[in-house]
Formats: C-alpha cells, sequence, structure tokens
C-alpha cells in the first residue's frame, strides 16, 4: 500500500508559467537515486491493477516520454503486451502522430506512425501508462488524434502511479468509456504554493563550468553491447525482456564487482527501461546499487533539506548537443555505470563524466546498447 506521503516530494520547474510544480516521486527513478528493486516492485504493483482485466481482448500499451517510458515497459511485460511509447527524438526516415501535452516544458510528443499503423487493426484497447494523471488532457489529446486518423472502435484505459483528475475531469472519461486505474490519488491543489515556498539556493554546475573542469575524453571508454531494441518503436515485450537479459548479462561479464559496494547505474533521458533493469540485477550480486536518469526537465534546486533536489548539473544532451539536458543529486560511488543508447561520439558524453569527476567518481563505465 503506497501513500502521497510515502512517495512524493515537490519541487519547483524552472521557468514554466504553465504549471510551476513538479512531483518527484522517491521510487520512480528518474530525477532522484532509487533502489532499483523498490521502483521495479512499484511498477509491478500497478502493472498488478489490470489483473485479470481485458483477458479476451487484445492490448496495445503506451507509455509516456520521457519519465514513464519504464513504467509502460513493466506494464507491457506483466500483461504480456505489445509495447512502444511516446518520443520526442527523431528516428531517421519514421512518420510521425504528433499530439502535445499541455503542461510540460517539452510540449511536443508523438508516435511512429508505422508501427501503429502495423497494429491498430489488430487492437481492441490501447492502455496508456503515466507516472501523473493530472487533468487527463494529454491521453486525450492522443485518442482525438488516434480517432481522426483511425477510423475503428478501440477501448482506452488509463493507468498511472498517481492521480490528481477532479471530478469534472474523471466525469469526462466516464462520458468516453475510459477506465482509469492508479495507485494513489492525490490532490494537487495546494502544490504550486508549496513549491513557492523554497528557496532557489541549491548549488547549480553549468555547462560551461563542466566542460572546464577537466578534459576527461581520452579517458571515457565506451563499449558497445549489440542486439539492440528500440522502445520508441514498436516491440514484442516477451523479446524485450529476453534482450533486456543478453544486455545485463554482457554488462555484468564486463564489469568487476570485486571490492565493489557502492554502484550508481545512469539511464539517459527516455532510455531507462534496460537501465533500470541491468541495476536490479547487479543488485542480485548483494550490492548497494541506485539508479536514476538524466532528464529534460529544469528542476529548481534548494538547500531546504526537506526539498527533494539539492545539486543540479546542466549537460548537454548525449542525444542532440544542441539540447540541454540536467543530472541531479550526484555523489561519490564505487562504481558509476552510464547505459545508453545513444550513437553519438565521445564529446558528447564529456560533460557527464565530468559532472560524475566533480563529485570524486574515478571508476565510471559506459555502455552504448547500439
Amino acid at each position: 500500500m503506497y501513500t502521497e506521503q510515502d512517495l512524493i516530494k515537490i519541487a519547483k520547474r524552472q521557468n514554466n508559467k504553465k504549471r510551476n510544480y513538479l512531483i518527484v516521486n522517491r521510487l520512480q527513478g528518474k530525477h532522484i537515486p532509487v533502489i532499483p528493486s523498490k521502483a521495479l516492485k512499484m511498477f509491478d504493483d500497478l502493472a498488478n491493477l489490470l489483473t485479470h482485466k481485458y483477458t479476451d481482448e487484445k492490448i496495445l500499451v503506451i507509455g509516456f516520454a520521457e519519465t514513464a517510458t519504464a513504467i509502460g515497459a513493466s506494464v507491457a511485460l506483466k500483461i504480456n503486451a505489445p509495447y512502444i511509447h511516446t518520443t520526442r527524438e527523431n528516428i531517421q526516415g519514421e512518420e510521425y502522430i504528433h499530439f502535445t501535452e499541455d503542461h510540460s516544458h517539452a510540449t511536443e510528443q508523438k508516435l511512429v506512425k508505422s508501427d501503429v499503423d502495423s497494429i491498430i487493426d489488430k487492437t481492441d484497447r490501447i492502455i496508456f501508462v503515466e507516472d501523473e494523471i493530472t487533468t487527463g488532457k494529454t491521453i486525450l489529446n492522443i485518442i482525438n488524434k488516434l480517432s481522426n486518423l483511425y477510423k475503428k472502435d478501440i477501448k482506452y484505459t488509463a493507468i498511472s502511479i498517481l492521480n490528481s483528475m477532479d471530478e469534472q475531469s474523471e466525469e469526462i472519461y466516464k462520458n468516453k468509456n475510459i477506465d482509469i486505474y492508479y495507485l494513489v490519488k492525490i490532490n494537487s491543489q495546494n502544490y504550486p504554493k508549496i513549491a513557492d515556498t523554497y528557496k532557489d539556493d541549491g548549488q547549480y554546475f553549468t555547462k560551461t563550468e563542466l566542460k572546464n573542469f577537466s578534459d576527461n575524453s581520452k579517458k571515457i571508454k565506451i563499449t558497445d553491447i549489440h542486439s539492440y531494441v528500440n522502445s520508441r518503436k514498436l516491440i514484442n515485450p516477451m523479446s524485450y525482456k529476453k534482450l533486456c537479459y543478453e544486455l545485463s548479462n554482457q554488462i555484468l561479464q564486463n564489469i568487476k564487482l570485486q571490492n565493489v559496494k557502492d554502484i550508481l547505474v545512469l539511464g539517459t533521458e527516455e532510455f531507462m527501461y534496460p537501465a533500470l533493469f541491468t541495476a536490479n540485477e547487479i543488485e542480485k550480486n548483494n550490492k548497494n546499487v541506485k539508479f536514476h536518469a538524466t532528464t529534460r526537465s529544469p528542476i529548481q534546486v534548494s538547500n531546504t533539506s526537506d526539498y527533494p533536489l539539492h545539486t543540479r548539473y546542466e549537460i548537454s544532451s548525449l542525444y542532440d548537443e544542441n539540447r540541454t539536458t540536467y543530472i541531479y543529486d550526484l555523489k561519490k560511488y564505487d562504481m558509476v555505470i552510464i547505459i545508453t543508447d545513444s550513437k553519438n561520439q565521445k564529446n558528447s558524453y564529456i560533460e557527464l563524466v565530468n559532472a560524475l569527476i566533480s563529485c570524486t567518481n574515478d571508476n565510471i563505465i559506459i555502455f552504448r546498447w547500439c
């Protein structure tokens, strides 16, 4: 049983006039470090809400980038349904279904159209998976887009860890026959006021500071692991899990865990589930493992003790050097393992590596699934 107090802290978004607050989930493994098994258990508990539901229907699961990509994969694996997640990245040669996320700092979301085309006639119900549903407008946006594109009678379900929909929003879903499931019901009415109480007095590291920290390009070693599958495109859940096992096994074969106690595994932006899965496999070796990921979200940091984020590192995206991303609350570990599906060159990793070195991490290993 989860409660609002167990799971969430309120942070303040930076320069976002649409919504000034961000909900930071202690167990999600996005913005703050989490024990991998605890994150996966929460995702599994969410998926259990669908046990014995829709057993006679053909399901498609859609997760939302970037924060719910791992949650969506976990749900799809649990109910053994095809999976795809939305993306903000560009996949060469693909056409997209575009829609918007009203409150986000990066509002554009999209799905690979050819993959949706290939499965829509075999689908009775689409299950949308989110970390948090506030008004439900984002899901309605994509439902409207799908309804206009595909003249097919499809049923819909929205499932999330947190839900703060008011009665009016729930009534809209009820009238449209959209099922709603969640782990915790929350009331977000006071969150804007809470966010405004925190001082902007945390520690910030800019790109320039990290670039000038030291030139570590020669120290960066990247190990490529093949058999990659891209969950931005449609995937079979059992094949995906098998390949995630293969990824984790190859990584375990390439690292030395002797005399290593505390380990950080980092995912990158939308690429979360394979890294989280690997972190959990490493945890099974009786190691103290934490997991979180880089993010597009610019969040204010504060020295206030009950505020969730205290240090922010500004880095260039591993996927697009012209885009800024962030990593929060790094510290010293015996080993840091970065797992990514970015295919960019070594110089893309320098700022992230320097952020880790600034916390006196000197055992940094990068694996690229490609």
